[in-house]
């Protein structure tokens, strides 16, 4: 891998900067995936602080004070930050303070690993020593997003399911008796379909569908880079394909690297893909695949941890550094910082040998 941290491919890191989510700038600082794009203060905020300043009076004319543009560490196409691998751990927070942080009120070092489960001992260890010297840079360290992960160390999918309460598995199992009306085909990145405009512009609308409904509105990609993932034959994506009565009603894209299934992306009609409890025939789906392919992790992304929790998974923790250039606010980030802790519920605070 080029960089510290990867899961993905570097064909769609490539991505990334040859065609950024909309409204981004795009470029590489110290050898380093970096960006500059608008961001809500809010958007990490606990439901209740996000809620409440929402309902204040005149949010809806004095809230755009909350919108920044930011320079941020790191991809949206990635799990984790990326770092080149000469970089020296103790002296580029510095660096990236000094080039980012004095441009933009705003500096975050996204998605920092913890110990993760899914990276080599080595990268954990640049990992917290950069952490470290982050915070000796002057950033606030706040605790990131859980990511979720299941470890396929199971021999079928009643032997998954067993490990859940009763319950549980009740309930699932009888969700997924509707996945017996729905069609699954495993479509390659690269195949000549892609080259239809008009079945990227379906995969495209099916993602918009899924974007229009998410509480959190950050990064738009583009219709020009799935049509760019999806025609490169050479960056081992799979398309999983969802048919309901002959429509397409979801897909799911992942990638299998280095041993994991890597969930990235996917595309719901609505009422349809609800109908059909779409997300949960997906999920073991997908757990069955890796395991066909003998794949020993499937990591299934940041977003909604409560459900991806009911289903099975595991997480892992990462870290934000966070820079204000007014020091006033740097002091008052200090104090707020809880507030933007939300996912740390999700798993147990990680200790790394550097901290300890």
């Amino acid at each position: 891998m080029r960089y510290f941290n990867q899961l993905e491919p570097d064909a769609l890191i490539g991505r990334f900067a040859a065609c950024p989510p909309i409204g981004f700038r795009v470029e590489e600082v110290a050898g380093t995936p970096t960006f500059v794009a608008p961001f809500d203060l809010l958007t990490t905020a606990d439901d209740t602080l996000r809620k409440r300043v929402a309902a204040a009076p005149g949010y809806r004319y004095w809230g755009r004070l909350l919108r920044w543009r930011t320079a941020f560490v790191g991809t949206t196409v990635s799990e984790y930050v990326l770092f080149p691998r000469s970089a020296d751990a103790t002296a580029l927070p510095r660096d990236l303070v000094a080039r980012l942080g004095a441009a933009q009120r705003l500096l975050i070092v996204k998605d920092i690993p913890q110990a993760s489960p899914l990276l080599s001992e080595a990268d954990n260890q640049w990992c917290a020593s950069f952490a470290q010297a982050c915070a000796e840079a002057g950033c606030l360290l706040l605790e990131g997003q859980a990511l979720a992960y299941v470890t396929i160390d199971f021999a079928s999918e009643d032997e998954y399911l067993a490990r859940l309460s009763s319950s549980r598995r009740k309930d699932i199992r009888r969700k997924l008796r509707k996945r017996d009306e729905v069609a699954v085909e495993v479509v390659p990145c690269g195949d000549a379909r892609f080259a239809d405009e008009a079945v990227i512009d379906a995969f495209y609308a099916l993602y918009e569908n899924v974007y229009a409904q998410s509480e959190i509105h950050f990064d738009k990609l583009s219709r020009e880079f799935f049509a760019a993932v999806l025609r490169d034959a050479a960056n081992g994506g799979v398309a999983f394909v969802y048919r309901h009565q002959d429509a397409m009603i979801g897909w799911n894209l992942c990638f299998a690297v280095d041993g994991k299934l890597i969930d990235k992306y996917v595309g719901f009609a609505y009422p349809q893909a609800r109908e059909q409890n779409l997300y949960f025939t997906s999920w073991f789906h997908n757990l069955a695949w890796a395991r066909e392919q003998g794949l020993t992790h499937y990591v299934a992304g940041w977003t909604d941890p409560e459900i991806k929790s009911y289903l099975g998974a595991q997480f892992t923790l990462t870290r934000h550094a966070v820079y204000l250039r007014n020091p006033l606010l740097r002091a008052l980030a200090r104090r707020l910082g809880k507030y933007f802790e939300s996912d740390s519920q999700w798993a147990p605070p990680t200790v790394s040998k550097t901290d300890e």
